[in-house]
């Protein structure tokens, strides 16, 4: 479905964006002014990569899921595994922004249809937003949700220039760990996994591919995918910017966040509405509450758009599209029942597993392309001790002592890219023996 190339950009934003940039820029600024330098780098050096170089292939592979894609450049086996993690997070995803932006509407209209009567609305829009065409809902209200959200960071910006806000350094010093619990949150990993969105996300990766669908010329692929990124960075760097400077330092927010029960949801809400006044509530409810909501909707598309691909399903028809659809609704209502928090941090690792998967991915393509590979290797490498490392100390993972952690973790990243080299010479020996042949 070709649409205009700004309409394209404002939906890939908004599916990327939901409450990434928001809620991890928030949990992130906990940490202090270092969530400012991983946002920074992050993003330019990793997460607007991944994202322009997946929804590029997936044009190239005639829209195919990042799933699929994976299948071609590294291989049936992960192909496989792919199919089932990338559904998996997608489902994670949809239930994450199902439950977080119902509690976030039940709170502004002070439980006037309770937590799950808002579950049910939200529910009710994911279904019609996964069955329909794009051009009948999303393509008409994405654009007004995203220039919201940019609007709201916009005067975000100019009030944090403008107004008696000092936000901290980024020197030297400030360069540690700000969190009132550091031993339990270590800087690393804990930091690169909570930023995600705002730096790299593997979510993006399944988004991307849609777009992809939807561009006349691939020209503009660079200012959709990795413009996107970016655009979504900026809003993190805002977002971490005002949560540090709106409760007067990092030691505020961090006491502040601990009095709401660590709730980002909270504290958006609060810099919103006091930063922004009566335009800003109104900026809220369209930002903070649309945004996790539009990319939960296109969480649940993607799932169906790749669990169709992977049986060969025609979509055609709506009843189709209601026979893969249902059980995924039916798998995330289920999911709400569980404890939010653990939902939530599960999804955040899954993600940036799903990141590092694509990196590599990406770098096979480079290798084999012959193209500057080291663009990807490297955010693949880091992200790969990232990943490899949290799930060894976090408490919904191994709970190990750190340096045995670190230690661990680097053996699992030098491991990883030894077998990637590995798989790399072979497929280049039997690429060129196939040549020659």
């Amino acid at each position: 479905m070709p649409l205009p190339t700004w309409k394209v950009f404002l939906i890939q934003f908004l599916n990327i964006a939901g409450l990434g940039p928001i809620f991890g820029a928030i949990a992130g600024a906990m940490f202090g002014p270092s969530a400012f330098l991983w946002i920074v780098l992050g993003t330019i050096f990793a997460g607007a990569v991944h994202d322009y170089l997946s929804g590029m292939l997936s044009l190239r592979h005639d829209g195919l899921s990042i799933s699929e894609i994976v299948g071609v450049y590294l291989g049936p086996y992960l192909k496989q595994f792919m199919r089932v993690f990338t559904v998996v997070l997608l489902i994670f995803v949809g239930t994450v922004f199902l439950v977080g932006p119902a509690k976030i509407i039940d709170g502004m209209t002070n439980g006037y249809l309770g937590l799950w009567g808002w579950v049910t609305v939200i529910l009710l829009y994911y279904v019609l937003s996964t069955l329909l065409p794009i051009d009948k809902l999303i393509s008409k209200l994405y654009p007004v949700f995203g220039a919201a959200m940019l609007f709201m960071a916009i005067g975000l910006f100019m009030t944090l220039i403008f107004g008696d806000y000092q936000i901290p350094e980024l020197i030297p010093e400030n360069l540690v760990n700000m969190k009132s619990n550091p031993d339990e949150t270590p800087l690393f990993p804990i930091l690169f996994v909570t930023i995600a969105c705002g730096a790299i996300s593997g979510f993006h990766a399944t988004q991307s591919p849609l777009m992809s669908r939807c561009l006349k010329n691939e020209k503009y692929g660079k200012s959709v995918f990795f413009g996107a990124m970016v655009t979504e960075g900026i809003v993190a760097l805002i977002w971490a910017a005002a949560a540090m400077a709106f409760f007067d330092n990092v030691e505020g927010l961090n006491s502040m966040m601990a009095k709401n029960g660590n709730n980002a949801a909270w504290a958006a809400n609060e810099i919103s509405l006091n930063m922004l006044g009566a335009f800003g509530g109104v900026l809220a409810v369209l930002g903070i509450v649309a945004a996790p909501i539009t990319s939960g909707d296109t969480a649940f598309r993607s799932a169906r758009l790749i669990v169709s691909d992977i049986f060969k399903y025609d979509q055609k028809k709506i009843t189709k599209r209601l026979y893969i659809s249902l059980p995924l609704f039916a798998i995330a209502f289920v999911l709400t029942q569980i404890d939010f928090a653990i939902i939530w941090r599960y999804f955040a690792w899954s993600n940036q597993t799903l990141a590092t998967v694509v990196l590599w991915m990406l770098t096979a393509y480079l290798i084999l392309e012959k193209k500057l590979y080291w663009v990807t290797l490297i955010p693949a490498i880091f992200m790969t001790m990232v990943c490899s490392t949290y799930i060894l100390i976090a408490p919904e993972g191994f709970k190990m002592e750190h340096n045995m952690a670190y230690i661990l973790g680097a053996v699992v990243t030098f491991l990883i890219t030894l077998i990637f080299w590995l798989f790399i010479i072979k497929k280049k020996t039997k690429k060129a023996i196939t040549t020659t042949s």
